[in-house]
This record gives structure tokens, sequence and C-alpha cells, in this order.
């Protein structure tokens, strides 16, 4: 199956229509139910999905990007590390539900609603992701994103058909917060038919021991990473109102839903700069960690720009006018995506080199100070002070992937730094001149952004070549179509 593989070029289409569009009707569920429920019952909601998305990730426990590292290893047993990785996933999953809720019972002991939202939502849904992942990580290891694509609109569509029938048939709260975790589960259960309809696993087999080549180190940082989003609302209810956690969720979810299109690119890059690095082909590495790093920069700086300038226009139309508050708190959080693009890259790099441990050190201080930027700023700033934590957060994770890098002055030189500098010098020029037409802010932002890709000669050089393909292959072409045409006269 490995000669079945797409180009990187091929990959980063499949995934970007196909995020996108999850993207686009994840958010669209989420808009859809903060209009359905009231907002403490939406701050509820996402204290719970935050325990679930951590949940999620401890039934996967960094061994996503184990199995990639092995399955791009020359001759590698794809069945038998999938079929090890089914088991591991089988018993993590057990184990966590176990543990997660016995930990739910003792932390929100007397809150019968919010322990009763947690079985709803948190079974369907955790035991739903982990299978998805489970395929979608399987499809990436053969670099067929187009199938990983497909369970993700799957499950997407059934997210917003089971909100929207709820609002429609005014179904009751805690039926809808079981129906969104549901729609997770119905995806999963396509993922795992699709997987091994096109793989034979032999459950069987012996363990396949390559799964524990530094388990832990992966393990923590991606339970790190998973952390991070969700400590927010867990820590805020401590020392905010239901209703202040909801405006905060809802300004968050946006950055949060288009934190996808960074890992578009992401998901493409990870196979190949892992398979560089086993090859031994150092500078070639180098090479691509450098265009991943501009072009996730880029990705979140066109992400980041309609929410910074539209804050007021987006909350209004999605949410009404009742979530007005949040509009401010999203302009601070569009920041976020841009430094997120910046650490996923480099952090990246950083795992496909063998370094795990360092990415791992750099997010357990993320967590740490974290926690206590979202308490300490909260409870004196309130609102202001919870997303300011939320954008320092990744601003530190940015910096601290960048340093602990050994290709540190080539990547800060060639991509971070002038990237970064560009952006804010041209965001403070068009605050300075246009904020008081924020429409037209924004297209002059997105305008000069899309500029710094012809300032570089790297972005130059490709659309040379790109459109230098396009000519050869209409030249191709026309030679074809004229050697028919003579042979058949």
């Amino acid at each position: 199956m490995k000669g079945l593989k797409n180009s990187i070029g091929k990959n980063i289409f499949h995934l970007l229509y196909s995020t996108v569009f999850a993207s686009i009707l994840n958010a669209g569920s989420l808009i859809i139910l903060a209009s359905v429920v009231t907002t403490d019952d939406y701050g509820k909601f996402s204290v719970v999905l935050a325990f679930a998305m951590i949940m999620a990730y401890l039934t996967e426990a960094g061994l996503n990007q184990i199995v990639l590292r092995e399955g791009a290893k020359k001759d590698a047993p794809i069945s038998m590390i999938m079929a090890s990785f089914m088991k591991l996933r089988m018993i993590l999953l057990i184990i966590t539900l176990v543990v997660g809720f016995i930990l739910i019972n003792l932390m929100y002991r007397g809150e019968t609603e919010i322990i009763i939202i947690s079985y709803l939502l948190i079974l369907p849904l955790v035991t739903g992701i982990s299978m998805q992942s489970v395929s979608i990580t399987y499809f990436q290891m053969m670099e067929k994103m187009q199938y990983s694509g497909l369970v993700r609109i799957t499950s997407a569509s059934l997210l917003i058909s089971v909100i929207l029938m709820s609002k429609w048939f005014s179904i009751d709260n805690m039926v809808i917060f079981f129906l969104y975790g549901f729609a997770y589960f119905l995806a999963g259960c396509l993922g795992i038919y699709l997987t091994v309809k096109t793989l034979k696993l032999p459950m069987k087999s012996p363990f396949y021991k390559g799964l524990r080549k530094q388990w832990g180190p992966f393990m923590f940082t991606g339970l790190l990473f998973i952390l991070l989003p969700q400590i927010g609302p867990i820590v805020l209810e401590q020392t905010l109102s239901w209703k202040e956690v909801g405006y905060f969720a809802v300004a968050y979810r946006i950055p949060q839903a288009l934190q996808q299109l960074p890992f578009i690119v992401a998901g493409a890059y990870f196979p190949v700069l892992f398979r560089l690095f086993e090859a031994g082909n150092y500078q070639q590495h180098l090479r691509m960690s450098i265009s991943q790093v501009k072009l996730m920069l880029l990705a979140g700086m066109m992400a980041s720009i309609p929410f910074y300038h539209l804050a007021d226009f987006f909350i209004t139309i999605l949410f009404g006018d009742k979530w007005l508050e949040a509009a401010f708190l999203l302009k601070v959080l569009s920041l976020m995506m841009i430094f997120q693009g910046g650490s996923i890259a480099l952090g990246d790099g950083l795992t496909t080199k063998d370094l795990q441990i360092r990415r791992m050190a750099i997010q357990a201080l993320a967590v740490v100070l974290g926690g206590l930027f979202y308490i300490s700023f909260s409870e004196y700033y309130g609102l202001t002070g919870a997303v300011t934590a939320g954008v320092l957060i990744e601003l530190l994770l940015l910096i601290g992937f960048l340093i602990l890098h050994p290709d540190r002055q080539m990547l800060g030189r060639k991509a971070v730094i002038p990237y970064l500098v560009y952006f804010f010098i041209s965001l403070l020029a068009v605050e300075l001149f246009l904020a008081s037409f924020p429409f037209i802010a924004c297209i002059v932002h997105i305008i000069l952004v899309l500029s710094l890709g012809g300032l570089d000669k790297e972005w130059r050089r490709k659309v040379q070549e790109f459109w230098k393909n396009i000519d050869y292959y209409h030249k191709w072409r026309s030679r074809l179509r004229k050697e028919v045409h003579d042979g058949t006269s």
C-alpha cells in the first residue's frame, strides 16, 4: 500500500477541503447550540466538554505519533502495528472512562446536573473520538488523507444534523448533550469500518514492541498539548461565574476551531518529515521544516485577520446580541492562531528529529504557567485577563520551541522573526489608519499579508516552478495531440 501514497500537495488538498468543511460545520453546531441553551448551561457544557477532550486524548496517550513514526520505517509491518495499536487503544479507553468518571464524581460531588451531563456527553463522545483517531492515524500513515477527510466530514455533518434536529423539535438540553456525543460515536464506527475494509488486522499477532519506544515522552507531550486549550474553562470556573465562563467559551471556540487550518499543513508534512529524518536526509528535513513554519504562520495569520478586525460583526451575526460581550474577547484571542501555527510547526520539527523530550518540557512549562496565568489574571482582571492569559500561553510555546530547536538560528532568521515582525507592523499600520473602517481594514490587512509571499524568495521560486510545470503540461498536451492527428491522417 505504500506505493499508493499521495503527494504532499494532494494530502494538503484533501486535508484542506475536509478540514475547512468540517470546521465550518463544527463551528455551526456550536453556534446553534449557543442559541438553544442559556449562557449558564453553555458554560457547564463547555467545562464538561473540556473534560471529555482530555479523556479522549488519554485513550490515545501519544500513540498516534509513535504509530506514524514506526510506519515510516522501511518495510514496516503495518498490519501488526495497527493491530497492536488497536489493542492498546481499547485498554486505554476502558481505564480512562473508569478513572475519569471517578474523578468527576469526586470534584463535583453534590452538583447532580454536572455529573449527569458528564455521563451523557462523555461516554459516546470519548468512545467515538477514540475510534475516529485509530482510522485517521492509519490513513495519515498511508498518506491517503481523503479517507481521513471522509471521517471528519461525516462526524461534523452528523453533529450539526443532531443539533439542528434538537432545535427544530425543542428537545431537552440533556438529550441534546447526549446526541452531541453520539454523533462522534457514529462517525467513529465509519472510521473503523473503512480501516478494517482496507487492512487485515491480525489481532492475535504478537505485540509490536516498537510502540513502546519513547512512549512516555510522546504520551506526556500529547497530554500537555490537549490540556492547554482545555485548562481555560476548567480553571476559570473557579474564578468566574458560569455566565462569564460561557462568554469565554464562545469566544475561545472560534479560534480553537480555526486552529485546524495550521493542522492541515502539519498533517501533510508530519509523515514526510519523519521519513526524511529516518533516511538521514537532514538538510532536506531542515528545508522542509522552514517551509512548514512559513506556511503555517501564513495560515494562522489569514485565519486571525477577519476575526481581529470584525469581531463585533461575527459575534452578532453568528451568536446574536446577547453574546456581544464576547466580541472583545474574540478580538484578543484571534491572535492565538498566529502563534499556534508557528509553535505547532516548530514542535513537529522537534518531534520528527527525535527530540520529543524537549517538546514535552516546554509544554509542561506552558501548562503550569498557563494555569497560574488563568487564575491570577482572571481573578484581578476578569475576562480581559483570561483572554490575555490564553494568548501569552501560545507565545510562550512559540518562543520555547524555537529556543530548544537545534536549527533555531536558521528557523528564526528565515521564518519566525521576519514573518511575525511583518505581520505586527502591518497590523499596527492598519489599526493606525483604518481602525474606524473595520471591513476596509480587514481587506487591506489580508492583501498586505498575501504580499508577504511575493517578498519571500522561496515562495516566488515555487510559484515560478508551478507556472513552468503548467506551461510544460500544456506544451506536452499540444505535442501529443499533434502526434495523434498526424498519425490518424
